[in-house]
């Protein structure tokens, strides 16, 4: 047989004729799978991507071309202002007073509640007797609507038939007004680390994920609790954790329904708001509806969003060298420490 008669396509071959010939159907059908399978994507994603466009990238882009003018809400006649608006939040002395507050805000709640909530998922991670019950009631405040836990702490701690003063009357102390300074940031950071149960929930479930080999192991060895836990569990843990500080630092910076709600009942308005709970998100709340400033409350948001960037790719960069993840280890760079690594 010749070169030529190898090379030629045989006709009594239906398989080699397909897959030789460029027009045929089994040479398109990997093609129109292709398509089909985008196509159904494009179907199943599609009302996500127009909900995304519609209510998160359209809203972003509006609230920076706002930023950018003297927009009140209701003129169409806003003029474009150019950086003014951020210079104002840049020098206005009670937008840098919200901004310090929040940050203070965010130091003092973040850790407890990372601390509370870890605390809990040790203490329920025990063999204990009803167990499970525990661990509902204690994630119960998580599922809690921010609205119903704002007005449940108000009646807590009302000043003429709360609770709390209920209770200090039993100990023949005056009532106190708690929702007023100087106490109001006391029940503001107890209402957020209240709401710890999502933080439980998932470092119990990163508890559980420890191998109970390694902490057998160190009993055997002779370790205690306090260095098994310290040398063993917190590295293992330490990205569930790193999670929850991330997570819980974004909320908190955004920290707005809360405020509102749990203030004192006598004065009316967003200035009923005690001074020391006033954080950044009253004051775009109270540029935009009571003094109609469109265009500067804009301008307040982006600057939070920037610094919750900032705050967030910080903690990132000190997270080097603390967090430890479960890799091959011949390529990790930070192995967990276990007993005896000095």
């Amino acid at each position: 047989m010749s070169t030529e008669q190898l090379a030629a396509p045989d006709a009594r071959s239906p398989m080699r004729a397909a897959v030789t010939r460029p027009g045929s159907t089994r040479a398109r059908r990997p093609r129109s799978l292709r398509a089909r399978r985008t196509g159904a994507f494009y179907v199943f994603a599609g009302p996500w991507l127009l909900g995304f466009l519609a209510m998160t990238v359209f809203p972003l882009g509006y609230a920076l071309w706002l930023s950018f003018t003297n927009s009140d809400g209701l003129s169409p006649n806003s003029r474009y202002v150019g950086l003014a608006n951020y210079r104002e939040v840049f020098t206005d002395p009670d937008t840098l007073a919200s901004l310090t507050r929040t940050g203070l805000f965010t130091v003092i709640t973040v850790p407890l509640t990372v601390a509370a909530g870890l605390f809990l998922a040790v203490l329920l991670n025990q063999p204990i007797r009803a167990r499970g019950v525990f661990r509902t009631l204690v994630y119960l405040p998580a599922v809690v609507p921010p609205v119903g836990s704002a007005l449940v702490f108000k009646l807590i701690f009302d000043r003429d038939s709360g609770s709390a003063n209920g209770l200090l009357d039993l100990f023949g102390v005056n009532g106190l007004s708690w929702l007023a300074d100087p106490y109001a940031r006391y029940v503001l950071i107890s209402l957020t680390v209240w709401g710890c149960g999502n933080v439980m929930i998932i470092s119990l479930a990163g508890l559980q994920d420890i191998p109970a080999e390694l902490l057998d192991a160190a009993r055997v060895d002779g370790a205690s609790w306090w260095q098994s836990f310290t040398r063993i569990t917190l590295p293992l843990l330490s990205p569930v954790l790193f999670f929850q500080v991330v997570t819980q630092i974004i909320a908190t910076l955004q920290s707005f329904l809360p405020l509102l709600i749990s203030i004192d009942p006598t004065p009316k308005g967003v200035g009923a708001v005690p001074e020391s709970n006033q954080l950044i998100m009253i004051d775009v709340f109270a540029q935009y509806f009571s003094n109609g400033r469109y265009g500067y409350a804009s301008a307040l948001l982006w600057v939070l969003f920037a610094f919750v960037m900032a705050v967030t790719f910080l903690v990132f960069r000190l997270s080097k060298g603390v967090v430890f993840y479960s890799v091959d280890p011949e390529h990790a760079k930070n192995k967990p420490r276990t007993i005896g690594d000095n």
